[in-house]
């Protein structure tokens, strides 16, 4: 009988509805001095077919996100993370970032107090995150992590689809693109009963913006095209702050069960701008499935684009821990997708 290829260790979370398979431990060595450069040299080779392995069926799914844990940039950080989803590298990751707090913590990776806050500083592709956690009796109670700088990249870009005509969207570098748009301009509804047209509606939107002129006078060299279409909705709220439902879709027509911990970011970013949401109030951010993140702005960054420090916090719980294998002799092994 033949010894597997892989034994790979891992322990699944979610933060707010969407998954985050985290892999601490790595068979081999992903080069780089970075996140971004290890992320660079994890598109191919190995890494890439760890993977597939792990997001294909039957070990994974089509929705299926998660992480590999990387060394730090430098001495800054307790660790780097890698994240990924059915389509490849991803450059950012709230929700995974979420988790990943949450895991190091639970794991005494980060030593913390049973009662307090304690920041993991974790290096990603984007730059470098901190994912706060608050501790109350010895239990994780919830984790804000403090973003890259988001700002606006662009408003009131057309763009003309196949089936939802001619939209407008404004775009958003929050650690990665968004592209974002009121739901009703493409005539939808932000609830599962639209995923259908939601997907559809995602894709060509993504498609729409993949060579328009707009990306390429962007001097950011980390913007890579657009990774996510948010397509949001006013809900009821008094006091201060807003309250919207939105819906990412991302990646190869992923659909973000959380509010997206990342494109929350995005929209705060906006939202400023737009004058909607001051300093310090709360965009109270639910997703398709009516899990809540909250998101404020908590400092403002000096430099030729500016940006915003957005606090995005949210509650990750784990799931399950597992050991999946390679074997040798399967000639599925690599797994497969339906869609």
């Amino acid at each position: 009988m033949k010894a597997a290829l892989w034994e790979i260790e891992t322990f699944d979370y979610h933060a707010a509805g969407e998954p985050f398979r985290i892999v601490p431990t790595l068979p081999f060595l992903i080069p780089g001095n970075t996140a971004a450069e290890r992320r660079e040299n994890a598109m191919a080779g190995d890494a890439n077919k760890l993977r597939q392995l792990l997001v294909n069926e039957p070990r994974g799914h089509a929705e299926m996100y998660g992480g590999f844990v990387v060394p730090p940039n430098d001495a800054g950080a307790h660790f780097g993370a890698l994240f990924w989803h059915r389509e490849g590298f991803s450059t950012a990751c709230g929700h995974g970032t979420m988790a990943l707090g949450a895991w190091a913590v639970r794991s005494g990776l980060v030593r913390a107090p049973d009662d307090g806050e304690t920041d993991v500083v974790i290096d990603v592709p984007s730059g470098r995150v901190t994912a706060r956690v608050s501790m109350v009796g010895g239990k994780v109670a919830q984790v804000a992590f403090h973003n890259v700088p988001s700002y606006v990249v662009a408003r009131d870009v057309e763009i003309k689809t196949p089936d939802f005509g001619h939209l407008r969207v404004d775009l958003a570098w929050s650690g990665a693109l968004y592209a974002s748009l009121p739901a009703a301009a493409a005539g939808l509804e932000v609830t599962p009963s639209n995923l259908a047209k939601v997907v559809a509606a995602g894709h060509q939107v993504r498609a729409g913006l993949a060579n328009h002129a707009i990306l390429d006078e962007q001097a950011d060299s980390r913007i890579e095209g657009v990774f996510g279409t948010i397509f949001h909705e006013p809900m009821a709220h008094s006091g201060a702050g807003l309250r919207q439902r939105n819906v990412n879709v991302f990646a190869d027509g992923q659909v973000d069960r959380s509010p997206s911990g990342s494109g929350t970011a995005a929209r705060v970013a906006l939202l400023s701008d737009a004058g909607q949401l001051p300093d310090g109030e709360l965009l109270e951010h639910y997703s398709i499935i009516d899990s809540r993140f909250a998101a404020r702005v908590v400092d403002r960054v000096a430099g030729p684009r500016g940006g915003l420090v957005v606090e995005v916090s949210g509650r990750a719980f784990p799931v399950g821990e597992g050991k999946f294998t390679l074997d040798a002799d399967d000639e599925l092994g690599m797994g497969f997708l339906l869609r």
